[in-house]
């Protein structure tokens, strides 16, 4: 088969978020969307500008950008040819930030945003505020993270599904907005 690559799938390990160049690779929305098309298999760079309907010199360069901070590698080559094919793959296949940045967060959120617009099925997108001691808060947030991980993947030929989860504590508001 011509479209797949020459080597396993990525293995099942997490990979937290943290250094600058992370953080800085993380704040663009194509990037973001890249790592969301490296999320199941490998792609070269001409797959995901087709996939992704970018231009394969944007694409190499965004991938250039996620290889240098160490988000995504090269999982192997293939001859063809026109040279020599290269796999891009994710370093993991979670990615977890623990303490989120602004641009990043940002980025992420536009990424998601122009997936769910291109999203050919119904989606389901809910902002809820509740009321949680620290203790349900850390419970609900361990639950969801449970759910998210034990969901089980089909096979190949069905359609990947987004799955973004956020839980957090609401900045209260400063004496100045809270006495206007």
């Amino acid at each position: 088969m011509r479209d797949q690559p020459p080597y396993p799938p990525p293995p099942e390990d997490v990979l937290e978020i943290g250094a600058p160049e992370q953080f800085a690779a993380l704040s663009h929305p194509l990037r973001q969307r890249l790592l969301f098309a490296l999320g199941h298999r490998p792609a070269t760079t001409s797959q995901l500008a087709a996939q992704l309907d970018g231009k394969k010199g944007n694409v190499a360069h965004h991938l250039k950008v996620l290889r240098e901070a160490g988000l995504v590698h090269i999982a192997g080559t293939r001859q063809v040819r026109g040279g020599t094919e290269q796999y891009y793959q994710r370093t993991a296949r979670q990615m977890v930030v623990a303490e989120p940045q602004a641009a990043g967060t940002a980025a992420m959120f536009a990424a998601v945003a122009q997936e769910l617009d291109r999203s050919p099925a119904e989606t389901h997108l809910t902002l809820r505020h509740l009321r949680l001691s620290p203790a349900k808060a850390r419970e609900l947030g361990e639950t969801l993270a449970q759910l998210v991980d034990e969901a089980e993947e089909h096979a190949e030929d069905q359609p990947v599904h987004g799955v973004l989860v956020a839980l957090y504590q609401q900045a209260r508001p400063t004496s100045a907005t809270s006495s206007a």
